[in-house]
């Protein structure tokens, strides 16, 4: 198979990309730097002392394999890391370091966060190491940060200093880093919350043995309907990803056309970046052809044969929520009217379920009458009657877990007693 060719020019990919983190305040005006390490071994890099919140396509510098410069500004003090990077691991064509906050309570405690916490985060963020610390722009801090990359490391804590994160291209390494940012921040959040459950061998083993198979065709000629659900699906994704309730490689989101035909999110695309073309159609044992559905269509699928009134489904890990799922924390609802008129009583489903394994289906836990189930180890389901209805539930359910864990550093949370809730259901007619 041949390599797939990219089309951005290395300016344009750096610059978007430090935007990304940028606006996802994953990193400062003054902190981090990205590289990508182009095919004639020339090196594109962030510049020094330039504000990372305006970078401009013209404010990249290229690093000539003979060491001289073609830029306005001289590149980034950090260069020399990225070089030492690079010449220990020739698979490695984009880097990036930053200083986001959860990973740098790691480095400041000196740890390293376990991402067997969910398969994606596990999978995505690699082998994980450790580099001493050393002084900022070094030569010793090359050597530091090269080693746990000479050992076949792809994420790496610096000591007192931030990530280094690598991968076969940049929006590779900045899926790792976004992934390994996110789990660490799941884990702290989750620390409020009790002992955190973690995924074994075989258990992680589960989400790589779950196989899609769907017959390739072409679908039926589309209609304003269906036009229309892939632009607000679209918009919703985007607007999941801009508030953190999505991030670019874990999670799906579907919508019913009609019938047994719905769309989904394809399977390892970037759902920031998703185009209304890039969603795939799906109907009974069908799939539009040349696209790869995500490895959840089956059990979006058996939600909405179960439950027809259902029209629209999202399988997400929002930080807050997914905490709850690596814990045995009670997700308790009844904490102002809100939460609970749009998430009701929320039940867990044990790990596993959504592979298939057991005797009962994802698709018997959630209903209408039960919208929302967080999932051990993966995050939370969300159903609803549109992908406004899904969305929005989504919202409440993660800024519900947040207050309940905020809530753990003030008191004793006194939820809603038994009239109030029977006083909802009376008013807006619950049953």
């Amino acid at each position: 198979m041949n390599a797939i060719r990219p089309l951005v020019h290395p300016r344009d990919e750096i610059m978007q990309t430090m935007e990304r983190i940028y606006r996802y305040r994953m990193t400062t005006t003054s902190g981090g730097n990205l590289s990508i390490r182009d095919a004639d071994g020339s090196i594109w890099i962030t510049p020094a002392r330039v504000d990372k919140g305006s970078l401009s396509r013209e404010d990249i510098v290229c690093v000539h394999a003979d060491g001289s410069t073609t830029g306005r500004h001289v590149p980034s003090s950090e260069l020399p890391f990225h070089q030492a990077i690079y010449r220990e691991r020739p698979d490695i064509r984009g880097i990036v370091h930053a200083h986001p906050v959860a990973l740098v309570a790691y480095s400041i405690c000196r740890q390293m966060p376990n991402t067997r916490i969910f398969h994606q985060a596990h999978w995505m963020c690699g082998k994980i190491g450790f580099a001493p610390y050393a002084l900022p722009g070094s030569k010793e801090l090359g050597e530091s940060i090269a080693q746990p990359f000479r050992e076949g490391c792809d994420s790496v804590i610096l000591e007192n200093h931030g990530v280094v994160v690598g991968g076969d291209s940049l929006s590779h390494a900045f899926q790792r880093f976004e992934a390994f940012e996110f789990a660490s921040k799941t884990l702290i959040r989750a620390s409020h919350l009790g002992p955190v459950n973690f995924l074994d061998d075989s258990q992680l083993q589960w989400a790589q043995d779950r196989k899609l198979q769907l017959n390739e065709t072409e679908p039926p000629s589309i209609t304003s309907r269906e036009q229309e659900l892939r632009r607000e699906l679209i918009e919703f994704l985007r607007r999941g990803c801009r508030q953190r309730l999505l991030i670019s490689t874990e999670g799906s989101f579907s919508t019913r056309i009609d019938g047994e035909s719905f769309l989904i999110t394809p399977s390892q695309k970037d759902r920031q970046r998703l185009r209304i073309d890039d969603l795939v159609w799906i109907d009974r044992d069908c799939c539009e052809a040349g696209k790869r559905p995500s490895r959840a269509t089956r059990q979006h699928q058996a939600i909405y044969r179960r439950h027809p009134e259902i029209q629209s489904i999202v399988f997400a890990h929002p930080v807050n929520a997914t905490a709850f799922s690596i814990t045995h924390a009670h997700f308790d609802a009844r904490t102002i009217p809100e939460s609970y008129l749009f998430l009701r009583e929320v039940p867990r489903i044990k790990y596993g379920v959504q592979y298939g394994i057991g005797q009962i289906g994802i698709e018997q836990i959630v209903a209408p009458k039960s919208p929302v189930a967080i999932v051990d180890n993966d995050g939370a389901v969300v159903v609803g009657t549109s992908i406004l209805d899904v969305f929005d539930r989504l919202e409440v359910l993660e800024s519900t877990a947040e207050a309940i864990i905020d809530a753990q550093s003030i008191g004793s949370i006194a939820t809603m007693p038994p009239e109030a809730i029977e006083a909802l259901h009376r008013a807006f007619g619950l049953n």
